[in-house]
C-alpha cells in the first residue's frame, strides 16, 4: 500500500530514523520489494508479537521503539514521547503498537509466544506497562483500502 507515491513500510522506516539502529522485521518468504533489509522473525506465527519478539533479540541496545507499518501517521515526535515514558512498556492510549519496549519485557513476551499466546496485549500483563497519551490523528490505522483513501 502507498501514501503519495511511498510504501507504508517506508514511512515507518523513515519515521524510525530518531533511532540509533533501525530493523524491519516480518516474514522472509513474502519477499517484498523494500529499499531496506528484512530481519526473518524465525516463527510460523503470523502476529505483532512474533516481529517484537524477533526486534528485541537482534536489537543493540536496551530500548526499542516499535513502530507497525499500519500506522502511517505517527512520527518523531510520537515516537520519543514513548521512549521518553518507557518503563518495561509504554503504549499510546489504543493498545500496545507503537510502542516502546525495554529488553527486560522480553522474556514474557518470548514466553507468551512459546505458549501460543500471540495476543500481544495480553502478553503485557505483569510487566511495568506506561500508557501516553498521544494525538488519536496520529494514531490512525490503516488495515482497509477504505482507510488508506480516508488517508
Amino acid at each position: 500500500a502507498q501514501i503519495g507515491g511511498r510504501t507504508l513500510a517506508e514511512l515507518a522506516w523513515e519515521a524510525l530514523a530518531v533511532c540509533d539502529e533501525r530493523l524491519a522485521v516480518g516474514k522472509a518468504a513474502d519477499a517484498l520489494a523494500l529499499p531496506f533489509p528484512v530481519l526473518d522473525d524465525g516463527t510460523g506465527v503470523r502476529a505483532p508479537i512474533a516481529g517484537v519478539v524477533a526486534g528485541l533479540r537482534a536489537a543493540r541496545h536496551e530500548l526499542c521503539i516499535v513502530l507497525p507499518v499500519d500506522t502511517p501517521r505517527v512520527g518523531r515526535e510520537e515516537l520519543l514521547a514513548l521512549a521518553a515514558r518507557c518503563a518495561d512498556v509504554a503504549v499510546p492510549q489504543t493498545g500496545p503498537l507503537p510502542g516502546a519496549y525495554r529488553k527486560t519485557a522480553l522474556p514474557a513476551l518470548e514466553a507468551a509466544l512459546a505458549d501460543g499466546r500471540v495476543a500481544l496485549s495480553e502478553a503485557l500483563a505483569g510487566l511495568d506497562v506506561v500508557h501516553v497519551e498521544i494525538d488519536p490523528q496520529a494514531l490512525i490505522d490503516v488495515n482497509t483500502r477504505h482507510d488508506l483513501a480516508r488517508l
